[in-house]
C-alpha cells in the first residue's frame, strides 16, 4: 500500500469535505479518490469520515489524524528537498585540492563563487602537487582537485581545461631584461627553477621537451615547491624560471618577458572521479574554469605597504 499517497488524498479531502471538490483539486475522478479513503480506513480500521450526513464530516480519529498526516507529508517534503539538495551538490563536504601555487586572489574568487552558488556545501580545501590529488582521486580521499595537464590517470573526469601563458621569470638587473620579450635559445648556459619533476610528471616532461626542441638545454633543474625558494634561486643568479605573469607581481625585483619563439600555456583544469563522483565536482570544476580563465589582477597593497618602492618594477607583456 502506498501510505503517503492514501494520506495525500485525505488530507485534501479533508480540508475541503467534498469528495467532489478533492478530486479536481487531486486531478482524479470521484469513484477512483472514495476507493483510496475507503482503503485508507480498511488499513487504519477506522472510520475518518462520517458519512450518514448530507455533509461529509470528519470523524474524531479523521481530525486526530489529519494533524499527524499533515506532519508526516511535510517531512516528506523536506526529505525530498534535503536529498535533491545533496544530489546538486548544495549540502555535505567537499575535500578540493588546488595546486600550492594557486594565487590568493584565485582561491578567494573559487571559494566566494562556491559560497555564493552552495551556501549550504562545506569546502575542505587542501594544498596539493598535481601527482597527489591525482593519487588521492584514486583513493577517493579528495572528491575534486585541479591538476596540471599531461595528466597520465585512468579513471577520471576532467572539467573545460583554462590554458595560461607562461613567460621567463629573470632578476630585473639580467641583461635579458631589457628585452621586450625573449627566444627559449637565449637562455643557454642558465639554470632552470621548476618544481620537482614529482609533483607534475606530465607538466615536467613536457616543459623540458618544449626548451630542448626550441635551443635551449638548462644546464640544471633545480627543484623549488615554494615561490619565495624559487624567488631566491632566480635573484641569486645564473637561473630563470617559466612561470605565470601573475608570478611576477608578487616579487617586484622580478622581470617577466614573453617567450616569442615557442608560445608556452600551463593547461589546468578539474579533475575528478568517473564514478560515483561527488554531486559537486562538475560545479566545481565550471566555477575552477571560470575563476581560472579571468585576468589575475594584482592584489592591492596592504595599509602597512609603503605606496614608494626602492626599486622600479619590470613587467611587460608586449613584444
Amino acid at each position: 500500500m502506498d501510505l503517503l499517497r492514501h494520506l495525500r488524498h485525505f488530507v485534501v479531502v479533508a480540508h475541503e469535505l467534498h469528495f467532489g471538490r478533492a478530486a479536481e483539486l487531486l486531478g482524479m475522478a470521484q469513484p477512483p479518490l472514495s476507493q483510496s479513503i475507503q482503503r485508507l480506513e480498511r488499513e487504519l480500521t477506522v472510520e475518518l469520515f462520517d458519512r450518514s450526513r448530507r455533509q461529509v464530516r470528519l470523524t474524531t480519529a479523521g481530525e486526530l489524524l489529519l494533524g499527524e498526516a499533515e506532519e508526516l507529508l511535510a517531512g516528506e517534503g523536506r526529505l525530498r528537498s534535503l536529498m535533491a539538495q545533496i544530489r546538486a551538490g548544495e549540502l555535505g563536504v567537499l575535500r578540493a585540492g588546488v595546486p600550492p601555487e594557486t594565487p590568493a586572489v584565485t582561491l578567494r574568487s573559487l571559494l566566494d563563487g562556491l559560497s555564493a552558488r552552495a551556501p549550504g556545501l562545506d569546502v575542505e580545501l587542501h594544498e596539493l602537487t598535481t601527482a597527489e590529488q591525482v593519487r588521492m582521486l584514486a583513493e577517493r580521499t579528495l572528491d575534486v582537485g585541479l591538476v596540471h595537464h599531461p595528466v597520465a590517470a585512468d579513471g577520471l573526469r576532467f572539467g573545460a581545461p583554462v590554458d595560461v601563458p607562461l613567460g621567463v621569470l629573470l632578476p630585473r638587473t639580467s641583461p635579458l631584461a631589457r628585452d621586450r620579450a625573449v627566444t627559449l635559445a637565449s637562455l643557454a648556459g642558465l639554470d632552470l627553477v621548476a618544481a620537482p619533476r614529482a609533483t607534475a610528471p606530465g607538466w615536467h616532461d613536457h616543459l623540458l621537451a618544449v626548451c630542448r626542441q626550441h635551443g635551449w638545454r638548462p644546464t640544471r633543474v633545480r627543484p623549488a615547491r615554494n615561490p619565495e625558494f624559487l624567488f631566491g634561486l632566480v635573484l641569486a643568479g645564473g637561473a630563470v624560471a617559466v612561470e605565470p605573469a601573475a608570478v611576477a607581481r608578487r616579487e617586484p625585483r622580478m622581470a617577466w618577458r614573453p617567450i616569442v619563439d615557442a608560445p608556452l600555456a600551463k593547461r589546468t583544469s578539474a579533475a575528478w572521479p568517473e564514478r560515483s563522483a561527488h554531486p559537486a565536482a562538475a560545479m566545481f570544476g565550471q566555477l575552477a574554469a571560470d575563476v581560472l580563465a579571468e585576468p589575475t589582477a594584482p592584489e592591492p597593497p596592504s595599509a602597512s605597504t609603503p605606496a614608494a618602492r626602492p626599486w622600479p618594477v619590470l613587467f611587460d607583456t608586449t613584444g
